[in-house]
């Protein structure tokens, strides 16, 4: 049956992408985040999303939730219309001048340096965009992704991962983790996302709670002594797209594991509640 709905879901998805290409991005942006208001709480657990808010951002009023809600199966809707456009957004002129990068000469500076840094972020409107960007700029990156629960879209999207945004995907998980290393060994940098629960993590606060988190980037920069670069996507109004490189932390070598990923999910906290609905609150992050 799992199998039956998977391959269901590939064929919409699939007609839904080929669709929004014949449209033009205009059109698929709008199409996509209605279809995003309808289909979303359909597939996602809307008590999860409430109690997510809640622990985040308990002043609200339930009217302000539910505004909150539509904004972000907007948001999610267009992200998947976004994916029917990203060899635009490498390859086209048209689609680079959707980008506004903020900070972007610190990539440059980055290159010449020739040291790796660790990327960090947050599933923020199309996150994807943030290695496409990094690795355009001439810097060897190694990002890390979750492979997608339907075995019939995922090699779909891997393989458009790897040939738009970066071609060095490493798989989320201890194996991804050794290989992770291997590239930072390398001199390549690494990209990942730091806001979703994991099982290898630490708790620790997140917007009051603690939440399993990823000690990633804090084994990496302890051990090499190596800079985290946290990187912030807005979606504007028109979706164009902001993407700002804050500047780079050095942490000590006698900073704790714990105190640097604490550090880190306060940054996230901060950049969440720029535009609370652009962030994905339907993960179970406190699980």
């Amino acid at each position: 049956m799992a199998k039956l709905l998977h391959f269901f879901q590939f064929i919409i998805i699939i007609f839904l992408l080929t669709i929004f290409r014949i449209i033009g991005f205009k059109y698929s942006s709008i199409l996509s985040g209605w279809l995003g208001r309808l289909v979303g709480p359909i597939f996602r657990s809307k008590s999860v999303i409430n109690s997510n808010i809640n622990r985040a951002l308990p002043e609200l009023t339930i009217k302000e939730k539910k505004k909150l809600v539509k904004k972000m199966w907007t948001n999610y809707g267009k992200i998947l219309s976004d994916y029917a456009f990203l060899k635009n957004f490498r390859l086209t002129q048209s689609f680079k001048k959707r980008i506004t990068i903020i900070n972007g000469e610190l990539l440059e500076k980055i290159k010449k340096e020739n040291e790796p840094v660790i990327f960090i972020s947050g599933h923020f409107n199309n996150f994807e965009l943030m290695a496409m960007l990094i690795e355009k700029s001439g810097i060897n990156l190694a990002a890390v992704y979750r492979p997608l629960n339907n075995p019939f879209l995922n090699p779909i999207m891997e393989k458009i991962r790897k040939k738009y945004l970066c071609k060095n995907q490493i798989k989320k998980g201890i194996a991804g983790t050794k290989e992770l290393l291997k590239h930072f060994k390398r001199k390549d940098s690494i990209a990942l996302m730091i806001d979703q629960r994991v099982s290898e993590g630490v708790k620790s606060n997140f917007f009051g709670e603690k939440a399993s988190t990823t000690t990633i980037p804090a084994q990496f920069a302890k051990k090499f002594n190596a800079k985290i670069v946290p990187v912030y996507i807005e979606r504007l109004d028109n979706d164009d797209f902001k993407i700002e490189f804050y500047q780079p932390i050095l942490f000590s070598k006698k900073d704790e594991i714990d105190h640097i990923t604490l550090k880190l999910n306060s940054l996230l906290e901060t950049m969440i509640l720029k535009n609370p609905e652009q962030w994905i609150w339907t993960h179970n992050r406190w699980k």
